[in-house]
């Protein structure tokens, strides 16, 4: 029988147990619960709720078992319900009379959000780590490739020319709002409702700042009905999660798009390529494919929850065991996509000379003719016909606008000499951007010293937070 079994003569049936079970999703907890009792036991000590002896033995217990459940060795068992009773059980069988007293003072409701926010902030943790790796890689490629020039889009049509690098940070400053994201959930988790019991408090003398102290909580929630039902910690997180799958997406549809021969920009490694099976000549870039296609799974899960918690009344509802799985599916899914992403940018070749070929499609000094002629006097709404009467004549002759004569330039204006060509340059259209956030070498480098040192800030911040037992 279940252990809230007292007040029922018939135990529920065999599918209604299977269906209400929460143990095959949230035995993941169970480093998160067995923490939440040792810190709950001990503050029951120290209040004088339990003795000294009771405390040591539902200690060394709780000890127990996790280490029987690291070896394998434990036997879940799914009449348990749920990891917190499973716990519990065996716990008692071990201890005795000791272990059903670890229940005093707390209900499953304080319990399983205390378990569900300890998970939240630890894989926090661990998707901050994820997200300076793929930012690292980020940065790496934009180093290595520092004079690549490609064409920049607008629309997926040729629009100005853009350092390669410049191209990338745009990416690792995504990755870096995200990593804010991520901090802000781990704050938004990083509250303790241990000692809300079931939804109104308890009548024992507790001390509430004392789990939070043992357990890293940076304070107490103040109201118990919204300690057992609030579950914005949650979205908080999965926002944050959706928003850096769907950075993810952009990035891998330009790695699919760039590594096919229409492009030709890139060729990824063997490593993050597949096969076809009929077509032997294939190299598919399959992963950031599939990178692409998680982002909606992740963005599903928030979705899903929101959903969920739409109409819930104070205060717990057996709804909010539908919590864990976006949860845990989302953390899985976004950190596996970080890795996958940064092997393979830090994999690919980058074909620079394919990508300065290209720009000689598109008509992309464009811009910088009708800024030629602005600078020399001409409203610049003026500069910018001449320069689309050029692009006309050019493609009715099919010839790039470096290949029309210095006569066919003035002819549209006297304001035109031999300097023109040299605007034509891409790596001189590139070079010319040199406002703070422009594509020059010389913006870029201004760039690239603002990310390192945004990176080792952000290095340190994880790292402080690695001293903390939930994050590790």
């Amino acid at each position: 029988m279940a252990l809230w079994s007292g007040r029922f003569e018939q135990a529920v049936s065999e599918r209604t147990q299977q269906f209400g079970a929460s143990l095959p999703v949230d035995k993941k907890l169970y480093r998160e619960d067995i923490a939440g009792s040792i810190a709950h036991a001990k503050m029951l000590a120290a209040q004088g709720i339990i003795s000294e002896a009771d405390r040591d033995a539902i200690i060394a217990g709780l000890q127990e078992v996790e280490s029987e459940i690291e070896s394998g060795a434990f036997a879940f068992d799914i009449n348990d319900e749920d990891i917190h009773m499973s716990i519990e059980a065996a716990l008692t069988e071990k201890v005795g009379d000791a272990g059903a007293r670890l229940h005093t003072a707390r209900s499953r409701n304080d319990q399983v959000v205390t378990d569900v926010r300890l998970y939240a902030k630890r894989r926090c943790g661990d998707l901050l780590r994820a997200n300076l790796a793929l930012r690292e890689a980020l940065l790496k490629v934009a180093q290595e490739q520092g004079d690549a020039v490609l064409p920049g889009y607008t629309h997926l049509q040729h629009a100005q020319p853009v350092l390669l690098a410049h191209h990338l940070l745009a990416y690792y400053w995504m990755f870096t709002r995200d990593y804010e994201r991520l901090v802000a959930a781990r704050h938004a988790a990083d509250a303790n409702p241990l000692g809300a019991a079931a939804l109104a408090g308890t009548s024992y003398p507790i001390d509430r700042q004392k789990t939070a102290d043992e357990l890293g909580f940076s304070r107490v929630i103040p109201n118990s009905l919204d300690a057992v039902s609030d579950r914005d910690f949650i979205l908080d997180l999965l926002y944050a999660a959706s928003v850096s799958c769907l950075h993810l997406s952009r990035l891998c549809e330009e790695v699919v798009l760039w590594s096919s021969s229409e492009f030709g920009f890139i060729t990824l490694s063997d490593e993050y390529s597949t096969g076809s099976s009929i077509m032997p000549q294939k190299k598919n870039p399959d992963f950031a494919e599939l990178i692409r296609g998680k982002s909606g799974r992740v963005v599903g899960d928030l979705v899903g929850l929101m959903v969920t918690l739409k109409s819930l009344p104070l205060a717990y509802n057996k709804d909010l065991q539908e919590d864990k799985e976006p949860l845990m599916d989302a953390a899985d899914t976004l950190e596996a996509c970080c890795y996958i992403a940064a092997g393979m940018l830090s994999t690919m070749q980058v074909n620079a000379d394919v990508m300065l070929r290209s720009l000689g499609e598109g008509f992309i000094a464009a811009t910088d003719i009708a800024d030629y002629l602005a600078k020399r006097g001409l409203p610049f709404r003026q500069a910018h016909a001449a320069a689309g009467h050029l692009v006309l004549l050019c493609e009715k002759r099919g010839i790039g606008l470096e290949d029309l004569s210095l006569d066919d330039f003035r002819g549209e204006s006297e304001l035109f000499d031999e300097g023109i060509y040299e605007v034509c340059r891409p790596e001189a259209i590139v070079d010319a951007r040199t406002s703070f956030g422009g594509t020059s070498h010389q913006a870029v480098a201004v760039q690239m010293e603002e990310a390192r040192a945004r990176m080792e800030e952000d290095r340190s911040r994880c790292a402080v937070n690695e001293g903390n037992v939930t994050e590790d």
